[in-house]
C-alpha cells in the first residue's frame, strides 16, 4: 500500500511536502508527450528557416522581412525552450527546480509581450505600406525598423521585469507542495498587463487593420476600373498589388494571433481565476504556443520566396561563395 502511494507522489522522498501526481493514462500520456514533441521540434525547425532566410539572403533584408525575421525569433524561443518546459510539465509536476521555473515563466511573459509587439509593429508596417505608400519608403527605413525591433524586445524585458518582481524574488511562495510550478501576480499587476499586452495592443491592430482592408478594396475597385498602357502606371500598379498580397498575407498572421491568443487572455479579462492544473488553462496556453508553428507554415503557403530559400538551405546551396546575393524573389 505503502509503494502505491509513493508512485503517485512527485518526489517519493518527500512524503510530507511532495505534490501527487493526477491520475493519467500511461499509453495517453506518453502519445501526448511524442505529439508535442514532434510539434516543439517542428516549429524550432520552421522558425529556424525563416532566420536563416532572411538574414542570409540580402533581397530579403526589407523592413518587413525584418519585422518577420523578429517575429521568427521569438517563435524560435517558444519552440526551444517554452514547449519543452511544458511538456516536462504535462505529467503534473515541476521537476526542475524552483530557480529553473522563475526564469522559465520570465522567458514565457518576454516571448509573449515581444510577440505582441511584433505583431503591431507589422500592423503598423502594413498600414503605412497601403494607406501611405508614396512615403513609405521614406518613413520606413532598415534603421528605423531595426531601431523599433530593439525597442520591442527591451521594453518588453523591462516590463515583465518589473511586472514579476516579487514572484523571480520567491518564485516557490504561491506553491503549496513541493513539485509546482505557480505564478501569481497582484490585481492591479494583472489588470495594467492586461491592458498593455492585450486590451491595447488588439485595439491597435484590428483598428489599423479594419483601415488596411478599406484602403484595399477601394484600390482593387479603382484598378478594375482603370485600364491604362503606361509603364510607369503599370509598375505602380503591380506595386500596389504586390503591397496588398503582402497585406493580405500577414493579415492572415495576425488573424491566427488573435485566435491563438484570446482564449489566453480571456480568463483575467472576465474576471475569472483558472489554476494552472486546470483543462482550459492548459489548453489555452498551448493553443498560444502554437501561434509559433502557424506563422512560418502561413509563409510556406503565401511566400514564393521563403519556399525557395528553403530549397537553397537544405540543398546546402548557402554554403556557395556569394549564396547571399542569389535571387530568391
Amino acid at each position: 500500500m505503502t509503494v502505491i502511494e509513493e508512485a503517485e507522489l512527485c518526489f517519493p522522498q518527500l512524503l510530507n511536502t511532495s505534490c501527487r501526481k493526477p491520475v493519467q493514462n500511461h499509453r495517453d500520456n506518453v502519445l501526448l508527450h511524442i505529439l508535442l514533441s514532434c510539434i516543439s521540434v517542428l516549429t524550432v525547425a520552421l522558425n529556424l528557416l525563416v532566420i536563416i532566410s532572411v538574414s542570409h539572403f540580402r533581397q530579403l533584408h526589407t523592413p518587413t522581412n525584418l519585422l518577420l525575421l523578429s517575429l521568427a525569433v521569438s517563435d524560435f524561443f517558444v519552440g526551444l525552450l517554452m514547449m519543452p518546459f511544458k511538456i516536462l510539465q504535462t505529467g503534473g509536476c515541476w521537476l526542475l527546480g524552483t530557480v529553473i521555473c522563475g526564469m522559465s515563466c520570465y522567458c514565457s511573459f518576454i516571448l509573449t509581450s515581444s510577440t505582441v509587439g511584433n505583431m503591431v509593429l507589422i500592423s503598423v508596417d502594413r498600414y503605412v505600406a497601403i494607406c501611405d505608400p508614396l512615403c513609405y519608403s521614406r518613413k520606413v527605413t532598415v534603421k528605423r525598423v531595426q531601431l523599433c525591433i530593439g525597442l520591442c524586445w527591451a521594453c518588453s524585458v523591462f516590463y515583465n521585469g518589473v511586472i514579476l518582481t516579487d514572484f523571480l524574488k520567491h518564485p516557490n511562495r504561491h506553491n503549496s507542495c513541493y513539485g509546482e510550478c505557480v505564478v501569481i501576480i497582484s490585481f492591479i499587476s494583472g489588470a495594467v498587463d492586461i491592458l498593455v499586452t492585450f486590451v491595447g495592443p488588439i485595439t491597435v491592430i484590428i483598428v489599423l487593420y479594419m483601415r488596411v482592408f478599406m484602403v484595399a478594396v477601394s484600390q482593387a475597385r479603382a484598378m478594375r476600373s482603370h485600364v491604362t498602357s503606361v509603364t510607369q502606371q503599370r509598375s505602380v500598379c503591380v506595386t500596389k498589388k504586390s503591397e496588398r498580397k503582402a497585406a493580405r498575407t500577414l493579415g492572415i498572421v495576425v488573424l491566427l494571433f488573435l485566435i491563438c491568443y484570446c482564449p489566453y487572455y480571456f480568463p483575467s479579462f472576465a474576471g475569472q481565476d483558472f489554476s494552472s492544473g486546470e483543462d482550459y488553462a492548459i489548453f489555452a496556453l498551448w493553443l498560444l504556443y502554437f501561434n509559433s508553428c502557424f506563422n512560418p507554415v502561413v509563409y510556406a503557403f503565401f511566400y514564393p520566396w521563403f519556399r525557395t530559400c528553403v530549397k537553397l538551405v537544405v540543398t546546402l546551396k548557402i554554403l556557395q561563395p556569394n549564396s547571399c546575393y542569389a535571387n530568391v524573389l
